[in-house]
């Protein structure tokens, strides 16, 4: 980007060094070099096309009308305001911005933009200078021209410049709000067509996936969801403005390498992998384990993957089937006070995980073996024959590890919800 651009100082008035210059010369220059116009502007494009190569195929359509159309102005313009003539110049601004928001808008790059001024420049001295010297062009007057030119080329580059810069910013915009729609309808509830998704995707030029992760974020206390210039690929769909930071990514293990040294501090709860219909799932239980970190069942690290914690998530799902399921199961130990209730589950709860013996089950517990089996006898009085029913028993063990994780007794919700 030339000087000008990366100062962020706005382009120069129409003809203001360059302007000064041409006029400078006397108007015997113009009247002489004027039929070489057309010659000039051909030898500036056929340099262009041979010296760089985005702009080494035919200009066609709407695009290579502007290009040459530019070429013309310059040179045109400039001749004219050689002795203080009327100038074109005043049209500069305008054609050359259209030019660069032509570049942009045909795939183009900035680099070899400049670089087509560049060249021009150095074609269009080339010329001029061959030509004084057949002429017998005193050097000063020579060195006021090259000065002249490269102004020139200064002037129109940076208008250029300017129009290809906001062409970008407004695409980037454009494309950003597309995207931002197109993660909407991904994560909908219920799901998008297939069909809204695709042409979704097409108009926010990102390409449809097989399957996918969702990641729920979560910032430090004293750090909001807008972070500038995260570095994601181009493939990663983020937002960070909702009330729930999330992002759906293709390809997760890239996408965590480049986002963890950003999000320093961050909680990460990947979503397990599926296909991309059921991206919505995939954030629903990364939100479940975002919100079991919060409250440190699940222990919080800077990432998470909800698979590695399935059971955890699906036994607490949903408060009101543990509710149920203690109920149904742990009813007999309502009638009991707190401390028995505290006992006999966590008997109950070890007895099922083992089916071992009452030594074994006391050596897990660290009591006595007389009291382990005081503790059964117990259980078998409060749940009979339930405790002999492999459903049953697969149902005291989930009610009771829930219950375990929440750092709760079976009376708080089989008890105190339902009696």
């Amino acid at each position: 980007m030339n000087e000008r651009a990366e100062r962020g100082r706005p382009a120069p008035e129409t003809g203001s060094q360059a302007r000064t210059l041409w006029v400078s010369l006397p108007g015997e220059v113009a009247r002489r070099f004027r039929p070489h116009a057309d010659n000039l502007g051909k030898k500036i494009l056929e340099a262009i096309q041979r010296e760089v190569p985005e702009y080494a195929k035919p200009l066609e359509g709407g695009f290579g009308t502007v290009i040459i159309k530019a070429i013309e102005e310059a040179v045109i313009g400039s001749i004219d305001s050689i002795g203080g003539k009327p100038s074109t110049q005043d049209k500069w601004v305008e054609l050359f911005r259209e030019v660069g928001r032509g570049v942009h808008k045909g795939g183009g790059s900035l680099d070899s933009l400049q670089a087509s001024y560049r060249v021009g420049g150095q074609a269009a001295w080339r010329y001029i200078a061959a030509w004084g010297q057949r002429t017998g062009m005193p050097t000063p007057m020579l060195c006021v021209c090259a000065e002249a030119i490269f102004a020139v080329i200064e002037e129109i580059s940076s208008y250029s410049v300017e129009g290809y810069t906001v062409a970008q910013t407004k695409a980037a915009g454009t494309l950003e709000r597309r995207r931002r729609r197109l993660l909407e309808l991904i994560l909908a509830t219920p799901p998008s067509s297939p069909q809204s998704i695709a042409t979704t995707a097409k108009a926010a030029d990102w390409k449809l996936p097989e399957q996918v992760n969702a990641v729920a974020l979560e910032p430090p206390d004293d750090q909001h969801g807008d972070l500038q210039g995260l570095p994601v690929h181009a493939d990663v769909l983020v937002d960070l403005e909702s009330t729930q930071p999330c992002l759906v990514s293709a390809n997760l293990e890239r996408d965590l390498r480049l986002l963890q040294p950003a999000l320093r501090g961050w909680h990460l709860a990947v979503g397990p992998r599926v296909p991309l219909a059921d991206a919505a799932t995939s954030l629903s239980w990364a939100c479940r384990t975002l919100q079991l970190m919060r409250q440190r069942i699940i222990d919080p690290r800077p990432v998470v993957h909800s698979t590695d914690h399935l059971s955890t998530v699906w036994l607490m799902h949903d408060d009101f089937l543990l509710a149920e399921l203690s109920r149904k199961v742990l009813g007999p130990l309502v009638g009991l006070t707190a401390k028995q209730q505290e006992r006999l589950g966590e008997t109950l709860m070890a007895w099922l995980e083992s089916r071992g013996s009452t030594p074994e089950i006391a050596e897990v517990l660290k009591i006595h073996p007389q009291t382990v089996r005081y503790r059964l006898n117990q259980l078998t009085e409060l749940f009979g024959d339930s405790l002999n029913d492999p459903a049953q028993r697969l149902d005291m063990q989930l009610a009771l590890h829930a219950h375990r994780l929440r750092g709760t007794r079976p009376i708080d919700v089989a008890g105190t919800a339902h009696t």
